[in-house]
């Protein structure tokens, strides 16, 4: 890591804190990853080399601490990790509030968004037994068209290749539309009645979905950019749209 030359105590956070990708590693650590893969997983575009590189910086800075699993190595944050965490939260805060994503395609990434809404899935909402949905990206091609969550009722797992076990639900849209709704950009319930999202498969599953799916923690954060007016606006629109399609 290169340093500014300077002892001001904002430098010197910054020196560790501001190296590109490492407020994303710090992120996914934060929300519970601990294995490579799964680190892998929340930075995509991240070659593994560097991944590798950055968390033996951090170790060797004190902030990440590597043990041994009983899947392999694990790595987890010290105390001086974990001190990182309001300032991820009030950073992703302010990305929200004042310069929040347009989903253009050079910004949207299926793995992190499936990833992403998979670690967040409320399992305890879905019926009893094991669940399995199915979603399929309209828009993408045929490699990542298709992902599957299946829940046992207390953890969920993520699965880009079929997982063999019974659909209650599938659930087709586009990426663009998924990740707006996924960030409460766009309501659920406007994306469905417009179509952009359609659901086939058990009732009691759709009728829950937003219970069981629930949304990006950032979800709730107001653009400070648009009148509220203008979010109101949006929402007679979506409206609008969906009548004319119906």
């Amino acid at each position: 890591m290169r340093g500014y030359g300077q002892f001001c105590p904002v430098a010197k956070g910054a020196e560790v804190f501001a190296e590109r990708w490492t407020p994303l590693v710090l992120r996914e650590l934060l929300c519970g990853s601990t294995h490579f893969s799964d680190l892998h997983r929340g930075v995509p575009l991240m070659s593994r080399s560097l991944l590798s590189l950055r968390l033996k910086q951090l170790e060797q800075i004190g902030v990440v601490e590597r043990k041994q699993g009983p899947h392999g190595p694990e790595y987890h944050l010290t105390q001086a990790g974990r001190e990182f965490a309001p300032m991820i939260r009030q950073l992703g805060e302010w990305g929200q509030r004042w310069f929040r994503s347009k989903f253009g395609r050079d910004e949207l990434d299926i793995t992190l968004l499936m990833w992403d809404m998979r670690r967040c899935i409320k399992a305890d909402e879905f019926p009893p037994g094991r669940i399995c949905v199915q979603f399929g990206f309209t828009d993408l091609p045929a490699s990542k068209r298709t992902w599957w969550l299946v829940s046992d009722g207390e953890e969920t797992d993520l699965c880009p290749a079929d997982p063999g076990f019974e659909v209650g639900l599938y659930l087709t849209t586009d990426l663009q539309t998924m990740t707006r709704v996924w960030m409460g950009d766009l309501a659920m319930k406007s994306a469905i009645a417009s179509g952009r999202i359609e659901l086939d498969g058990a009732r009691e599953l759709r009728q829950r979905l937003e219970r069981w799916l629930g949304l990006s923690g950032f979800a709730g954060i107001a653009d400070a950019k648009r009148p509220a007016h203008a979010s109101r606006n949006r929402d007679r629109s979506d409206r609008r749209h969906s009548m004319h399609l119906v």
